[in-house]
């Protein structure tokens, strides 16, 4: 089957019949391509959750400190922080699709070492600090560059239903890679799931070494890449409602980041061991698969962002105070409903307002907020939930609903889409 040609009678009749709801969310998978590249990611996403469960349980039972913790999550993430904005100014000038050829292989030569490793006991934290270090330097170039990819292969009428459906795939994951690891670790531990993680990598580098669309121009270089890297800040700074998004996407990085403070709520506050941790983050992965899909039925705008602000602060803080197991299942259930069709509706924003010689830049800050921004949050989140796991849970929440404030007139007019 080819997988390089673009279904063009489907465009057209797409763009001559409206679409509603449901049938608008799934929008992007009539692009042969973009379903290839749908269930690609779904597998390699699975196989990195299953990763940070078993990675995330492995420090705790090596150390067993909160702080920890909080220091492999600042290690892991500080490349992303410091260097997205710089790696923004190489997607807009490079070949995307050679540059995730790159970042796929280095990945799977990283989960492949650490499978070693971790199989023949020589695991150390040290060990683990510095290939979490790696694995952050590697995502600063493949986050810009797949948002920027993605962009690139459906267009901008089918953006708000690509965003939306990699949200379905990021929690997705969510639901069958804690499953996965929670399965492998307790039957056959902790090097299986490094190793399921390198395999789930290998189908997204033969789709993008099998797929060669046309390559995309870019300009002669003009100026420097620090003046690049001033234009694309410039930009997000001209922009309240990019501006404002960032800000939201930073705060929610607090509560996707949940190998800091889950763990520590799972085990202190509702007195669950491992298989808790794994329902804890499926039950987040099956609220936010119906919230993305409301995120890729819907165009954007800034009321809605920061309606969706105040209610999933509210939530989170709501699942930090419960006082069952039960409830807060469903409380982070309600809270991933939400926060993914949030920060969905928020990613889509920003790209649809950006520039299209800016938008690798821009993304890139995007990037440096979320995930970019697990070092700090990690350490905050790990500091507070080391004294009190239920404050350390609640603190995105907290966090979301002071931003939603700060940000509440810049994002009280309507953006238009397009």
């Amino acid at each position: 089957m080819s997988i390089t040609q673009t279904d063009t009678t489907s465009s057209i009749e797409s763009n001559q019949t409206p679409d509603h709801g449901l049938r608008r969310a799934m929008q992007a998978l009539r692009d042969p391509r973009y379903r290839w590249w749908f269930g690609c990611q779904v597998f390699s996403s699975s196989g990195s959750m299953t990763q940070n469960v078993a990675q995330a349980w492995l420090v705790l039972q090596i150390t067993h400190s909160a702080l920890d913790l909080g220091i492999f999550g600042a290690v892991s993430w500080a490349p992303v922080l410091l260097g997205s904005a710089w790696a923004g100014v190489l997607v807009d000038r490079v070949d995307r699709r050679r540059l995730l050829i790159a970042t796929q292989a280095i990945f799977i030569a990283l989960c492949t070492a650490q499978t070693a490793l971790v199989a023949t006991g020589q695991v150390r934290l040290w060990m683990i600090l510095i290939f979490g270090v790696l694995n952050g330097a590697t995502m600063t170039a493949d986050g810009p560059a797949r948002q920027v990819y993605v962009f690139e292969l459906v267009g901008r009428d089918r953006l708000t239903s690509a965003v939306g459906l990699y949200e379905v795939i990021v929690n997705a994951s969510r639901v069958f890679g804690p499953a996965t690891g929670g399965i492998l670790l307790a039957t056959v531990g902790v090097a299986p799931c490094f190793g399921f993680n390198a395999v789930s990598y290998l189908p997204t580098l033969w789709l993008l070494l099998r797929f060669k669309p046309a390559a995309t121009a870019v300009p002669a270089p003009v100026r420097r890449p620090a003046a690049r890297l001033r234009d694309g800040l410039a930009a997000v700074r001209s922009s309240p409602q990019i501006r404002s998004c960032i800000l939201i996407a930073f705060a929610a990085g607090m509560l996707f980041n949940l190998s800091v403070a889950t763990p520590l709520f799972v085990s202190r506050v509702l007195h669950l061991g491992g298989g808790g941790f794994g329902v804890m983050m499926a039950a987040f992965g099956l609220g936010a698969v119906p919230g993305a899909l409301m995120a890729a039925s819907r165009e954007p705008s800034g009321p809605r962002i920061r309606v969706l602000a105040l209610l999933t602060g509210a939530a989170i803080v709501g699942t930090a105070l419960t006082p069952d197991v039960a409830g807060a299942f469903a409380g982070i259930a309600i809270a991933g409903f939400l926060s993914i069709w949030l920060v969905a509706a928020a990613n889509t924003l920003v790209q649809l307002r950006s520039s299209p010689r800016l938008r690798g830049r821009i993304m890139g800050v995007w990037t440096m907020a979320l995930p970019g921004g697990y070092p700090v949050t990690a350490l905050i989140v790990a500091l507070v939930a080391g004294v009190n796991a239920r404050a350390g849970f609640a603190l995105a929440g907290i966090t979301m609903l002071t931003i939603a404030a700060i940000t509440w007139t810049s994002l009280s007019r309507r953006a238009a889409a397009g």
